[in-house]
């Protein structure tokens, strides 16, 4: 039986989201004398926020479903939260208990697999529960690695990021992209309390890495909108690549993420001697915009079929 999202959440996010934040900084006048508690004082938020002391702290004992918006706005202000953090303490204040589906395989709409097969030029990849990789065009394998080979359960861009060594060497940037996945995953986790898989990962990658069990205990969350990347592959060398990530209609739980490459560029030239390379080594036939889809592999040879999502 899954377990939903335990109650710790959203007092250590709210907890986590007083520290961060001094009274100059929200407004309030100095305290004289030391403070025995980083940032915001339990009474300091209420105040601001104009609810008794005894409301907030029940709330940040635990989730409730007696608590208002208008209320939690209110909080939401005080502690200075962003559009994604408000929405991960609403769902974390009121959780809805939405259980997600992992007996059968995420699926990509054909459609979605067809706008992979289309984009030749530049890397793209669709992410969806838990940031399982669903499919990627043939760029996005070769800069990324090849998810074609692993098992349909570890096809997992937070897996690849924490356990693969090859990953840390490519993503120049790594403790930056790295902890936007962990605040990606606690993100669903609020909107998803009862999936035992995403417990299973979060497990995982916790006993696996210091830096996910450390990043996960801050509670941020990262909705990704749009930027850019660096990185250092080993054949086509250093290239920056603009993203832009997108929510397609109908599968809310699916991010389409687009790379872009600014013309006449050093990244440009780079991209195209990846073009080039992934052209001359595609022995196999596959065409030019082949994805490498979940729910079109089989398992590696000598291994069990394993359970969709």
């Amino acid at each position: 039986m899954s377990q939903p999202v335990p109650e710790t959440d959203i007092r250590d996010f709210l907890r986590t989201r007083r520290a961060r934040l001094t009274p100059e900084q929200a407004g309030l006048a100095p305290h004289p004398g030391a403070r025995r508690v980083p940032g915001l004082r339990r009474e300091e938020v209420a105040q601001l926020a104009g609810v008794s002391v005894d409301y907030y702290v029940r709330l940040e004992r635990g989730p409730t479903t007696s608590v208002s918006a208008a209320v939690l706005n209110a909080i939401a202000h005080a502690l200075q939260l962003n559009d994604t953090e408000r929405n991960h303490m609403f769902a974390l204040a009121n959780p809805t208990g939405q259980q997600t589906d992992t007996t059968t395989a995420q699926r990509s709409r054909p459609g979605l697999l067809r706008v992979l097969e289309n984009i030749t030029d530049v890397p793209a990849l669709l992410l969806g529960h838990r940031l399982d990789v669903l499919a990627v065009n043939h760029l996005a394998r070769a800069l990324h690695g090849d998810f074609e080979g692993l098992q349909i359960g570890e096809r997992n861009m937070a897996r690849y990021k924490f356990l693969a060594p090859e990953a840390r060497a490519l993503y120049v940037d790594w403790s930056e992209t790295a902890r936007e996945n962990v605040g990606m995953l606690r993100l669903y986790a609020s909107h998803h309390p009862r999936d035992p898989r995403l417990t299973q990962l979060v497990g995982e990658l916790s006993a696996g890495d210091g830096d996910f069990r450390r990043w996960w205990s801050e509670h941020d969350v990262y909705q990704p909108e749009y930027g850019s990347k660096r990185y250092h592959h080993p054949f086509a060398g250093d290239l920056t690549l603009g993203f832009e990530a997108f929510r397609p209609v109908g599968e809310p739980d699916q991010t389409l993420g687009l790379y872009t490459v600014e013309p006449g560029s050093r990244s440009e030239n780079a991209l195209r001697m990846l073009v080039g390379w992934t052209g001359r080594t595609r022995a196999d036939g596959d065409r030019a915009g082949a994805v490498v889809s979940a729910h079109r592999q089989r398992p590696a040879p000598g291994k069990g079929a394993g359970r969709g999502r």
